[in-house]
């Protein structure tokens, strides 16, 4: 592949589109960052990126949901990665049109814009909330989709829409279905940065449900593992899970985190946060065979050093405590 090839990465403002787009500077790629349009102007965690790589990084600020701004923007590129999305689950309940808009009508107008122009890769961010409470396990990509939450069932509706213009217009889609994914720049309403946030000013740590077992993913593997399936041939109409296959509760993350941080922290049930019985995902854990078959990707970053680094960042950020609010966002 030619690193002069021209890339476009939607939602490059965000946690893990950030990284991405990151990691296509380090390697000489030409990127361009499809950023959620505000009256700020702000780029997002872009602003993070070091200014020795921003020679290759172009920011187009706009709005996934306008399928004609998508169109136009759509042009002349030979890959995608498709990141833009609203990920919230407890704000799914809350705002569901406003997922169908972004999750459902964005992947459209991205397909749409494929279409009407010649590229050689589109990768689409699936998540591994559309597999619902684990069937069985690994996880593995023939798992039957469970919608249990608004949220997973536009991701599941996005999927299958990539599909259809897949088999109906051959555009060359990769299905990515990143499991639990972490570390630095991550929204607070996010478990592993909230337990970090409020132990660093606190001792009565509000959580959910302690009982979930997620398949936690540094961020730098999840990016290794998008990035592979960018380069990697004859691959398209296919999903892949990037996952590390282990397992573990919320509450095991909690105790790690208390031993580093604040070990007189302790834990008060906050019942904001948690989610209805049945749209509650109680596990998983996947299985990453697939990927690691069709490319030479593997996890190369433990929990125990994902959670040191996450810890590292939060201490060595700008971010003061006093930034850190005590009011739960959904």
């Amino acid at each position: 592949m030619n690193k002069r090839s021209k890339i476009l990465v939607t939602g490059a403002d965000g946690f893990i589109g950030s990284h991405l787009v990151e990691h296509l500077l380090k390697n000489n790629y030409k990127v361009t960052a499809f950023c959620y349009y505000n009256s700020f102007n702000s780029p997002g965690w872009l602003k993070d990126i070091p200014d020795n790589l921003r020679k290759g990084l172009t920011i187009v600020m706009g709005d996934i949901r306008d399928p004609f701004l998508v169109n136009k923007i759509v042009n002349n590129y030979e890959y995608i990665f498709h990141l833009a999305a609203l990920i919230s689950i407890p704000y799914s309940y809350e705002a569901f049109h406003s997922y169908t808009s972004t999750n459902i009508n964005g992947t459209l107008n991205i397909l749409n814009a494929c279409k009407n122009n010649k590229i050689k890769r589109l990768i689409v961010a699936s998540s591994s909330e559309v597999y619902g409470s684990a069937l069985y396990t690994p996880i593995n990509e023939s798992h039957p989709l469970q919608a249990q939450s608004p949220y997973s069932a536009t991701k599941i509706a996005s999927d299958n829409l990539s599909f259809s213009f897949f088999k109906s217009f051959n555009i060359p889609v990769v299905i990515a279905r990143p499991f639990n994914t972490y570390g630095p720049r991550q929204s607070e309403r996010a478990i592993i940065p909230t337990i970090i946030s409020q132990m660093l000013r606190k001792n009565e740590i509000q959580l959910g449900s302690i009982n979930p077992i997620r398949d936690f993913n540094y961020v730098s593997d999840t990016v290794d593992g998008l990035f592979k399936l960018m380069i990697t041939k004859n691959i398209e109409g296919q999903i892949f899970n990037i996952c590390s296959g282990k397992g573990y509760k919320v509450s095991e993350i909690f105790n790690y985190l208390k031993k580093y941080i604040n070990p007189r922290a302790y834990l008060k049930k906050d019942k904001k946060r948690i989610r209805p019985t049945n749209s509650e995902v109680n596990k998983l854990i996947g299985c990453n065979k697939k990927i690691k078959k069709y490319t030479d990707w593997k996890n190369k970053i433990t929990v125990n050093q994902g959670l040191s680094k996450t810890i590292d960042w939060y201490l060595k950020s700008e971010k003061t405590l006093n930034q850190l609010k005590d009011n739960y966002q959904i």
